[in-house]
């Protein structure tokens, strides 16, 4: 039968070395992916009045991209403060919803993609 001490050793383990290069990675990289995906909506719903009803789809799927990127800051934050584990993987589990959505914005903006110019 083993005890509560034979898990001691394992509970006892330092966080390694690279744990916080790895944070600082993920994090640079989702706010450039935040920053970059900001500017990609905002410059496309500006010219979408210019160019065909197609780019305003484009500018929708810039958006859901954005919002998915939101939605990843806010599960870290829910994260931290959050004690029930439930209520956060609820909360967790449609982050892959934006990217569905902004497919499909991107699909139909394709779609409607009818005049080529010489």
């Amino acid at each position: 039968m083993l005890t509560q001490t034979t898990y001691a050793p394992a509970l006892a383990q330092a966080v390694p070395a690279n744990t916080w290069m790895s944070i600082i990675v993920i994090v640079s990289l989702l706010v450039a992916g935040l920053l970059g995906w900001l500017v990609a909506a905002v410059l496309g719903f500006a010219r979408a009045r210019a160019f065909p009803p197609s780019t305003r789809w484009f500018a929708l799927s810039a958006l859901c991209v954005l919002l998915y990127h939101l939605h990843l800051v806010a599960f870290g934050f829910l994260g931290t403060k959050e004690q029930d584990i439930e209520k956060l993987l609820s909360f967790g589990a449609f982050f892959n919803l934006w990217i569905v959505l902004g497919s499909i914005c991107a699909i139909i903006g394709f779609l409607r993609l009818t005049n080529p110019r010489p």
